[in-house]
């Protein structure tokens, strides 16, 4: 079964930092571009950051500098560090696969991350 899990969403004060998981199932891990997006109360999901297969980095300007974004083949997870924590960056966080940067066909479930003033 194809499947993306994310964990170590929570409660932080501004300034604090987070690191999110994702770790996959049922897919060759390494053969994917591997996503993170973010969803903010009604607001449309947004690209977070991105770790291609090749290993290179790409980043939405509002969190470039702040958080980033790591892979580890052999546990088929993806990461996310995020420092410097803004309360604009309160959203629920979803990870994302795909063979083509244009095109994510599998998402996780999502996990909240709230920063507080």
């Amino acid at each position: 079964q194809v499947q993306l899990v994310e964990s170590g969403g929570g409660l932080v004060q501004a300034g604090g930092s987070l690191r999110l998981s994702c770790t996959a199932s049922g897919v060759t891990f390494n053969y994917l571009h591997m996503a993170w997006f973010r969803q903010a109360p009604g607001k449309e999901r947004e690209f977070v950051a991105v770790i291609r297969r090749s290993a290179t980095m790409g980043y939405a300007d509002s969190v470039k500098g702040r958080f980033t974004i790591s892979r580890e083949n052999a546990k088929n997870t993806v990461y996310l560090q995020m420092n410097s924590l803004k309360p604009e960056d309160t959203a629920v966080y979803y990870c994302a696969a795909g063979l083509r940067e244009s095109d994510y066909t599998i998402w996780g479930q999502g996990t909240q991350v709230t920063v507080s003033s």
